[in-house]
């Protein structure tokens, strides 16, 4: 006897979203499961206005998805300039955020992880000392092209005097 996996879904929002049009343009749900890898009874609680667990339990989240991912490009602009944040960098922003709208309750355990997972463009990366090589090594050539990093978009959009 051969048991089946359990698998994690292969589609993503969008395609649930494609399907759902196919199906709103004649197509049978049928056919639209098999062409879009999404299971029928998926498509069926959709139909039958079911949401995602993801936006199910959107409420329970401390910060909105449009703060979250305000944090997410904050992040990315902090590692354009070759600063690889911690773990413990992102929640002290993240408690700021809270600060700002006067939630003084703080970030349970495994937030990160589920920011991390909420936002798959982060990715955990180690971080490892300069050594004195590295540091005595510096060319005139590689300080320019860092300062070039300072001409990303995101960079000059921010104030003189908040630099």
């Amino acid at each position: 006897m051969q048991l089946k996996a359990i698998m994690k879904p292969q589609y993503t929002k969008d395609d649930v979203q494609y399907a759902l049009r196919d199906i709103a343009n004649s197509k049978s749900e049928r056919k639209a499961s098999l062409d879009w890898g999404i299971r029928r009874s998926t498509l069926q609680q959709r139909i039958a206005g079911r949401v995602s667990r993801l936006e199910a339990y959107e409420y329970e989240q401390r910060l909105s998805p449009v703060q979250e991912q305000r944090l997410t490009d904050w992040v990315l602009v902090q590692e354009s300039f070759g600063q690889n944040l911690t773990h413990a960098q992102i929640r002290a922003f993240a408690r700021r955020i809270l600060a700002a709208r006067h939630d003084a309750i703080l970030l349970g355990k495994r937030w990160i992880a589920g920011f991390l997972r909420r936002n798959p463009i982060l990715k955990t990366k180690k971080q490892f000392r300069i050594d004195s090589t590295r540091v005595n090594s510096a060319t005139s050539n590689i300080i320019k092209a860092w300062f070039q990093k300072l001409e990303i978009p995101a960079i000059k959009a921010i104030k003189a005097e908040n630099r």
